[in-house]
């Protein structure tokens, strides 16, 4: 399955409207790609309403890590052209669409433990994780 299976419909305005710049050239995803739990999306609001820094919180794929990909999570605050959007637990995600050939069917979930707490991603794409869940391979 592409990537663009898992892709609703382009962002559109009414005729009526003016475009969003925001919004041209995004498209809509789904759960299918990438999911939130109730405990993560309640982190991700606060830490958005905590760092100022956008209402988007923007997942990617990086080269790099003890197993090659690595996750990386920052807050933006608008979409760029060809990224993908998708509505989870009250949070507004954007992934590239390089990123989302690796993602999807994640879910990203957040433990409040002491030890082992923090974000952390099932990913049934990935072959092989380190102990601290922040890196993979596929």
């Amino acid at each position: 399955m592409s990537a663009d299976t898992l892709v609703a419909a382009p962002l559109t305005s009414s005729p009526t409207s003016q475009p969003a710049a925001t919004t041209e050239g995004v498209r809509v995803g789904n759960e299918n790609l990438v999911r939130l739990t109730e405990s993560a999306g309640r982190k991700v609001q606060a830490l958005a309403v905590r760092e100022q820094k956008g209402d988007y919180l923007r997942v990617a794929i990086k080269g790099g890590g003890c197993n090659g990909l690595s996750y990386k999570l920052r807050f933006t605050p608008e979409p760029k052209r060809g990224d993908i959007l998708v509505h989870t637990a009250a949070t507004k995600i954007l992934v590239d669409p390089k990123t989302a050939l690796y993602l999807k069917g994640t879910v990203l979930d957040y433990s409040h433990q002491m030890v082992g707490g923090g974000f952390k991603f099932a990913n049934p794409n990935a072959k092989a994780s380190c102990s601290c869940g922040e890196s993979f391979s596929v």
